[in-house]
Parts: structure tokens; sequence; C-alpha cells
């Protein structure tokens, strides 16, 4: 049974933008609640004896410290995550004392960590850096691997095509993001960020195996046209796709349930990026070629 993947391009085409567009509207209005890795801070990590208190205890406990917009993560069954603004060493007992509620409570301390605001910038400035250099090596590879297909579409046209579906597949998970960090706190640390970089480099090789077949079939040429062709290209390698996705998403959702706080949202943002990197991969990039070479009048 061949499936018609290009009958409902202009669906996927409208779906795709309405989610951009989502996308970009809470970044821009609620922008990233980036982590102290990239902003400066403090960041203290604590395990109890005992019963883990509660945020809501834990916020009583500290009221009167001036922590600034300070955020709370559960890891494992009894540690504590607090990241807060970069504070003094007396702060830094004064927080033990009243987590401790005057040695009432026992707790061990694992960590105390301090970034100041400069490395931060620094860091996020980097994180920028590396996010568009790594999408124009993406496009440069593309443009290369396929030098030797010139008809109907240029090597480039896959390269950009492939660009546009990367940026597809970032854009929407950091929009789902950016909500999490206005309404949950949930912060952009460094782990997203090689999540981030991973989708990269996952998304790439669904697309790369999509249109690698479509080079050998305009090679051999089986199908009579270039939109024949595509869809003949996407019912081979559909298979293919889902299982290494589907295979890479169980080990991911057994992590994001199992895995504890400290890796939950590292694994989300995979889920994330791995779901939208084969609907792109399957929907788009495909259907984005024969749009364009239509409009070019060149099929």
């Amino acid at each position: 049974m061949v499936i018609n993947f290009l009958k409902y391009k202009k669906f996927y085409f409208v779906l795709t933008g309405i989610l951009i567009l989502a996308s970009l509207f809470v970044i821009l209005k609620f922008g990233l609640n980036w982590g102290i890795d990239f902003t400066g801070g403090t960041i203290l990590e604590l395990v109890y004896q005992d019963e883990r208190p509660s945020n809501a205890k834990v916020r009583e406990l500290l009221q009167g410290l001036d922590l600034g917009d300070f955020s709370l993560q559960p890891a494992d069954e009894k540690g504590l995550i607090l990241r807060m603004k970069e504070v003094s060493e007396e702060t830094h007992q004064e927080i033990i004392k009243k987590l401790s509620e005057n040695g009432q409570v026992k707790l061990d301390e694992l960590r105390f960590e301090s970034i100041g605001p400069v490395i931060g910038q620094e860091l996020k400035e980097k994180t920028k850096l590396v996010t568009i250099l790594s999408l124009l090596a993406l496009l440069v590879y593309i443009a290369i691997a396929f030098r030797k297909v010139n008809y109907p579409a240029k090597s480039w046209q896959y390269g950009l095509v492939t660009l546009l579906c990367l940026t597809h597949d970032l854009l929407i998970p950091l929009g789902i993001f950016a909500v999490l960090g206005n309404f949950y706190g949930v912060q952009i640390t460094i782990p997203i960020i090689v999540a981030l970089l991973t989708i990269l480099g996952y998304s790439i090789n669904n697309i790369v195996v999509v249109f690698d077949r479509i080079r050998e079939l305009l090679l051999r040429r089986v199908a009579k046209t270039y939109e024949e062709t595509v869809n003949l290209a996407l019912n081979q390698t559909l298979t293919r796709c889902l299982n290494t996705s589907l295979t890479t998403l169980f080990v991911l959702l057994a992590l994001f349930f199992l895995g504890g706080e400290t890796l939950k949202y590292f694994a989300l943002m995979l889920i994330l990026g791995i779901s939208f990197g084969t609907y792109s991969a399957l929907l788009l990039a495909g259907p984005l070629m024969v749009f364009w070479l239509k409009r070019l009048k060149r099929i």
C-alpha cells in the first residue's frame, strides 16, 4: 500500500505555520527562563536524611532572606536543589540553619556553587553562537552531499529546506519551554542546551535519509515525475524513520517518568525535539521541496 503523503501538504503547512507563530509569540512574550548557568547565581543541593519538606514549607522557612527570585527543584526522594541569586557565605549558612530548623532536621549538603553574571552572560552568548554555527555546518554538509543532484533542485535548495525544518524542530520545543518557564519555573540549563544540540543531529539524520532516497530514485529514474519520486521516497523511508524514533522515544519516556527531577526536563526536550523532528522529516521536508519547485516552475 502506497500512502499519498503529498495529498495533505497544505494541511501540514498550515499546522506548522500555526505552531511556529504560536512558539514565536510565547518566546517573545514570556522569554526563556534562563538558569543560573547563564544568568549567574548560586545553586545549593541538599539531601534530607528523613522526609523532605514540601516546597511550600521550604519557602516558608526561607522567608526574610534576600535570595531573589529563587526556584526549588526536588531531586530523587529526599533531595532538594535550590537556585537563587548569588549569595554570600553568611547567607549560605543562614539558609542551612533555617532549612535544618536550627539543627532539629538532619540534612547533608551535596554542593554549593556560584557562577558570576559575567561568566553566565558569556556562556549564553557562546551557546547561541554554537547553535548558529551548527545549523550553518549542517547546511554546508547537505549542499556538499547532494552536489551531484542538479535537477530539478539544486543541492543548496535541499540544504535550505533542511535548515527550515531544523529551525522548526528547535523553535517549537523552545516555545513549549517558554510556557513551562513562565508558569512552572522550568529553567533553560546546560543539559537542556545539550538536548537541543542533540536534536539537531537527530533531526538531520532523518531528513538526510529521506533526501538521500529521493536522490537515489532520481538517479534511477524510477518514477515519472518529481512529485511521484518524493512520495515513493517517503513511503520507502517511513518504517525506518518511525522505528528509529520510537525506539529512542521509549527510552526517553522511561527516563522522563523514572529518571528523577534532575533528568526530567532534559528528557522532555529530547522527546519534543525527536517527535517534531520525525514529523518534519516525513511531512515537511519533501512537501516543501515539491511546493518550492512548483513555485519556480521547475516541475
